[in-house]
């Protein structure tokens, strides 16, 4: 039987998604979780690879199960109890059986936040940046981004995907209030928070973060923004800007 997975999590004790020798990831956690309660082996597929310490809000995954009859509410509750802090299942739900997590998606959304001044709140999911930036220009950068592409400029040195083509429907900078400056008033000036947001039907290994940091590059004036298309058009990993770190990186929502 196979079974679809929501599920959120903090990555910032976990070395990415992908399970790997010798560190701690989501996917080992969550299997060794649901081979103790089920009593067999279970092999979890997820929707992507995140990076260490990316974040994720429902995330999906599927696995198989000889249990043909599952609780689901009731397993569910079982399973957070023994799945580490970081780590929380929404729902298990039955699916088809020709269901994939992975090759089904058909839009992925990420969000990367940056504080612009020192805020002690702010620098678990967020990212201190306090040079000087050009929203605006950013922006337009950003748009050059829109369409089907070859990425391989920002995807790290090594992967083993078979294309390195995207298609981003959406790529874009806003200001925001985060809940401390809202609800507590925090003092703090507009602009001093920021978020990029990105969708594409896919994403290569670290993509989101080298895009982030070569979008920095622009905004700070150290590259014009006609940069971006120069990169998308024939660019290496070693022409882009380096990648921002990876806590203040969500996966957001995904869509089937």
């Amino acid at each position: 039987m196979r079974y679809k997975i929501i599920l959120s999590y903090d990555g910032s004790d976990f070395c990415g998604w992908q399970t790997q020798n010798g560190v701690r990831t989501i996917q080992e956690c969550l299997q060794d979780a649901l081979s103790t309660l089920l009593r067999e082996r279970i092999t979890v597929t997820g929707v992507g690879r995140t990076d260490s310490k990316v974040n994720a809000i429902s995330y999906a995954a599927h696995f198989e199960a000889s249990v043909p009859d599952l609780d689901t509410r009731a397993f569910g509750y079982k399973i957070n109890a023994i799945l580490p802090h970081g780590i929380v299942v929404h729902s298990i739900l039955p699916a088809s059986p020709d269901f994939h997590a992975r090759f089904d998606a058909r839009m992925r959304e990420y969000k990367y936040f940056i504080h612009r001044k020192k805020d002690p709140f702010m620098g678990d999911y967020s990212c201190l940046y306090t040079f000087p930036l050009d929203v605006e220009k950013m922006n337009r950068a950003a748009a050059l981004l829109l369409g089907k592409h070859d990425f391989s400029c920002f995807e790290k040195v090594g992967s083993d995907n078979k294309t390195s083509i995207c298609t981003v429907s959406l790529a874009t900078w806003s200001t925001y209030v985060p809940d401390h400056v809202r609800m507590m008033g925090y003092p703090a000036e507009e602009g001093d928070y920021l978020v990029f947001t990105i969708r594409a039907d896919r994403f290569l290994r670290n993509m989101v973060r080298a895009v982030v940091g070569s979008l920095l590059e622009i905004g700070r004036g150290r590259r014009e923004e006609d940069w971006m298309a120069t990169l998308v058009e024939g660019g290496s990993r070693s022409d882009a800007g380096e990648s921002v770190p990876g806590h203040a990186l969500f996966l957001t929502k995904v869509e089937y």
